[in-house]
């Protein structure tokens, strides 16, 4: 692990994945963690796709709910990305709640600790846009209250664990920076072999496993655009101690939205692509705010509709769709 400078957190991730061939392909030494030493081929084949040389990439074996590991990971580490965090769906908030609170709380401790100059968080809109108002038109002085009825465990672990992170480094955080990258729902190209998060839901329209789309409203944020929010958010000096709301602009989107492109755009590809939500009712107008990463992180989105057609492509060249489409 000698050498490296910058620790990206959950190495194996869709979005871990793609800012680790950015930061190589600026010439920087990388350290990413993994909850296993078994997985680090897979990550160097996926930055490889990122048109990046693994050359650079080492491992530390670190996990968010051990304290084992993490002084190792941040030997000799400035500056830290700490994507790693929970994604399993469970009836029990404290599956995802401890593991993101207590490994976020891991990495900032170790952060500090080895002296870093700042750490880049990423929280999500999750964290910013769940609790109720009677007009949804949010930006970064909002806050998800994790004591709203009814919140969902992902929601909620995400409010959890960068409120705790804002309060460590307040309290005892010493020299150490905090910034706060918060993407909305993150789809684009990925360099990962596996459908997870956001590209499951591509891959069962894709592929006609869903017959109707859930009936929901949000902003889509492409992974490329919130990989660089991170590389600003980490070098651009007067980000330390804010929050930053990355999506693309223009009007926020439906998962009916996604499937009505999908099929305008990719033809055949999409045929089986479906056409109707689930009942429920309309969800209400919604509008997220991202003015602030733009004229302070100079962050310049893509168009949604170019984000998701090249997800689609993504996942039909890595074969990742059903042989039926393909």
């Amino acid at each position: 692990m000698s050498g490296a400078k910058v620790l990206v957190t959950g190495g194996t991730g869709y979005l871990a994945t793609r800012l680790i061939a950015d930061l190589l392909a600026s010439g920087l030494d990388v350290r990413t963690t993994v909850r296993s030493l078994d997985r680090a081929d897979e990550v160097r084949e996926a930055v490889r796709r990122g048109g990046a040389d693994a050359a650079a990439l080492s491992f530390a074996a670190a996990s968010l709910t051990e304290d084992d590991g993490w002084a190792a990971a941040l030997q000799g580490i400035d500056e830290v990305y700490h994507v790693a965090s929970p994604m399993i769906q469970t009836d029990d908030p404290d599956e995802v709640v401890v593991p993101a609170r207590d490994g976020a709380l891991r990495a900032l401790r170790a952060a500090r600790d080895a002296g870093a100059r700042r750490v880049v968080l990423t929280s999500s809109f999750a964290a910013v846009g769940y609790s109720p108002k009677p007009v949804r038109d949010y930006d970064e002085s909002d806050w998800t209250d994790p004591a709203t009825p009814g919140l969902p465990a992902y929601p909620l672990s995400k409010a959890v664990a960068e409120r705790a992170a804002w309060d460590f480094v307040e309290r005892e955080g010493g020299d150490t920076e905090l910034v706060v990258v918060n993407p909305t729902w993150i789809a684009g190209p990925t360099l990962t072999a596996s459908a997870r998060s956001s590209l499951a839901l591509f891959t069962g329209m894709l592929d006609g496993h869903l017959a109707a789309v859930p009936r929901q409203r949000f902003g889509i944020a492409d992974v490329r655009d919130v990989a660089a929010a991170h590389l600003a958010a980490m070098a651009t000096p007067g980000a330390a101690g804010k929050r930053y709301l990355v999506l693309a602009d223009g009007p926020t989107m439906t998962f009916l939205d996604v499937a009505n492109v999908l099929r305008a755009e990719l033809g055949d590809l999409a045929r089986m692509v479906p056409t109707t939500e689930l009942p429920g009712e309309e969800p209400a107008p919604l509008v997220i705010h991202n003015e602030r990463a733009k004229a302070e992180l100079g962050l310049r989105p893509r168009p949604a509709r170019e984000t998701i057609v090249e997800t689609a492509l993504s996942l039909r060249d890595l074969g990742m769709l059903s042989a039926a489409v393909r």
